[in-house]
């Protein structure tokens, strides 16, 4: 798996000129499932996002998680995190893992951010999509 996180002011995600996630403060969360991924990663990574101390406290020290602040998710599928550009021009897909497995893996990862009574939107799986955010700071991880 591997995600890029963005600690974000908002953030959409628009399919065919409709409007289909938007979040305010809080963190958005590209996401890429690898064939070899399990379940139980998926329960590291909510736990590892989550509790990131990623928000500034009043001294504007990075020192506060996303439960601490309110911070909203917007989680949006995108399998080219896992493109591989060391030879030739075209980026390889290799580890990419298969649509349907990558969808269920990715509808857990948010099913199981709700469950800790987040607001999560989502972008739509597969989906041609326009994500627009403010970063802020700018801050931006990858896992």
């Amino acid at each position: 798996m591997r995600f890029v996180i963005q600690r974000v002011k908002k953030a959409q995600v628009t399919v065919s000129d409709k409007i289909i996630g938007k979040i305010g403060r809080g963190i958005l969360i590209f996401i890429g499932i690898e064939s070899g991924d399990k379940e139980g990663d998926i329960d590291y990574f909510v736990r590892k996002i989550t509790e990131l101390r990623i928000f500034e406290d009043a001294a504007g020290k990075m020192n506060l998680a996303a439960g601490q602040v309110g911070a909203e998710f917007l989680v949006v599928s995108q399998f080219t995190l896992l493109g591989n550009c060391d030879k030739g021009r075209r980026p390889s897909f290799d580890k990419a893992a298969d649509p349907k497995f990558a969808e269920a893996m990715y509808d857990l990862f948010v099913k199981k951010l709700r469950a800790l009574d987040y607001k999560v939107a989502t972008g739509t799986f597969r989906a041609m999509m326009d994500v627009s955010l403010v970063n802020d700071g700018p801050v931006t991880f990858i896992l």
